[in-house]
């Protein structure tokens, strides 16, 4: 807490704030930022009906600035952590570029405007799920969950799986099965997601005291609920083929990369505590990233084409 202290008017002396235009764009996550407006996109296109593509831009515009707010609230109340593990030391707030309270004013702004903008512009629905995602992002899983339970992940993942049913509500005004799986796509894959990466950061989570399965359970019921959790995951990836809303270039796609990421897990799961885990863990974890990416990209590109038939009347 004497961190937090120590650097909540960083700038107070000056005036001034140190921070740069970079700065802030580290504040909003961009990489994670990037994934969370991909799968918004392919849950607004994926639903059935039409959106008029000014609507369809500020939707996708609210979703991403959204996401920013999150990411933002998110290094406001773990700036004293971030100050301790390796990975996130250089981030605006611990490195001292920035103050607590510009960050929290500047995560605040960007919520109240994404979400008032898409309730506005689009509809109520769309809004509240992205309120709510904010939310639960920033309160639940960063003020809570993540600083008090092992399972910070599980519960916490449903923050990055509510992008694509945002998307689609934003087209429909409603909720469907359909967005359902695409959430659960995400949900499902965020466990052995991170628990890959936290089986070789596990010291830096130690450090700051965050309790991740490693750390809690140790790396041997990590590497096996990791294995359960890709277990889930594959099958539900193949749902939007057998639901109908997704065609048969994705459901053999889906299959063999759900195959792919079991033959990962597994390879994580045999592999004997310490230093000859890390090196699949890492794999795992890379391919993890490709893994959901490509699955929502097979499904893009086949929603587009069929859409480009479909005009050209074929």
């Amino acid at each position: 807490m004497a961190f937090i202290e120590k650097n909540a008017d960083i700038s107070s002396s000056t005036g001034l704030s140190e921070a740069s235009a970079s700065d802030y764009v580290a504040l909003l996550k961009p990489r994670v930022m990037s994934l969370v407006v991909f799968t918004g996109f392919v849950g607004m296109m994926a639903a059935p009906g039409q959106i008029n593509p000014v609507l369809a831009a500020i939707a996708i515009l609210c979703i991403a600035v959204g996401a920013g707010a999150s990411g933002a609230l998110n290094m406001w109340y773990d700036s004293d952590i971030d100050a301790v593990m390796k990975r996130t030391s250089r981030r605006p707030i611990p490195a001292g570029r920035i103050s607590r309270q510009e960050v929290l004013t500047f995560g605040l702004l960007l919520s109240a405007f994404s979400v008032v903008t898409l309730g506005l512009f689009v509809n109520h629905l769309s809004a509240f799920l992205l309120a709510f995602t904010i939310f639960f992002y920033a309160v639940i899983y960063t003020m809570w969950l993540k600083r008090t339970t092992p399972q910070n992940i599980v519960i916490g993942g449903a923050a990055g799986a509510f992008p694509p049913m945002i998307g689609w509500a934003a087209v429909t005004n409603s909720i469907s099965m359909e967005s359902v799986v695409l959430f659960l796509i995400i949900f499902l894959w965020t466990p052995p997601h991170f628990w890959a990466l936290s089986l070789f950061m596990s010291d830096d989570y130690e450090k700051a005291k965050i309790p991740m399965m490693p750390n809690v359970a140790g790396p041997a019921s990590t590497k096996f609920q990791i294995f359960l959790y890709t277990l889930l995951v594959a099958p539900v990836g193949i749902l939007p083929w057998v639901m109908g809303f997704a065609g048969p270039v994705y459901g053999v796609f889906s299959a063999a990369m759900g195959v792919a990421f079991l033959s990962a897990a597994w390879t994580v799961w045999q592999a004997p505590v310490g230093d000859a885990m890390i090196k699949p863990a890492k794999k795992m974890f890379a391919f993890s990233i490709f893994y959901l990416f490509s699955l929502y990209a097979v499904l893009l590109g086949e929603i587009l084409v069929s859409k480009a038939l479909l005009v050209a009347g074929l």
